[in-house]
């Protein structure tokens, strides 16, 4: 296993890049069949989602579009359970699938009020595809229906998912060493 040091913490590979893009590769293909003929738009929220969106999107093979919302819920390692909408979306959502790419759901709060707030533009359906999901720290009901990988409730780095900003380029996912 390889190791890196972030600021102050050492973490150590969890899931090598190979295994991730297998993962991903898993969910688009569920989506092309699931949403052929729908033209869906996948919402990725900033920062975290950029690198799972970018190789999502490569291995989806219907129509689709794409934008960017921008969502912030933590600090350092730890979720502040309040969620500020930084950038909004610009897109007529009425009448459109649209799709949420994000890099990680644990408790849930920051994909309710997205959902909630999506639901205010009359969109025909909204979905959940995630990266990662810690199922053991949910505290809200969700359905989230494309689910690349689950996670046990440690700190996770790298692949787009960072450590007070830093580490979103490294291509594996890292825990945190104690």
């Amino acid at each position: 296993m390889g190791r890196v040091t972030i600021k102050d913490k050492t973490f150590e590979t969890f899931i090598p890049e190979e295994e991730i893009l297998r993962r991903v590769k898993t969910v688009a293909d569920r989506i092309n069949v699931d949403m052929a003929g729908k033209n869906p738009l996948f919402l990725a929220v900033l920062n975290g989602a950029f690198v799972f969106a970018a190789d999502l999107l490569r291995m989806i093979t219907i129509p689709c579009e794409i934008s960017f919302v921008k969502l912030a819920s933590y600090e350092g390692t730890t979720s502040t359970g309040k969620v500020k909408e930084v950038i909004g979306i610009n897109e007529n959502l009425a009448g459109r699938t649209v799709v949420i790419v994000e890099d990680i759901v644990d408790t849930g709060l920051t994909m309710k009020q997205m959902v909630e707030s999506l639901g205010t533009r009359q969109p025909e359906s909204v979905h959940i595809c995630t990266l990662l999901l810690k199922p053991d720290k949910l505290k809200v009901d969700l359905d989230i229906e494309y689910v690349a990988m689950e996670v046990p409730n440690e700190f996770i780095l790298g692949y787009g998912l960072d450590y007070d900003q830093q580490g979103r380029q490294l291509r594996d996912i890292y825990t945190l060493v104690e």
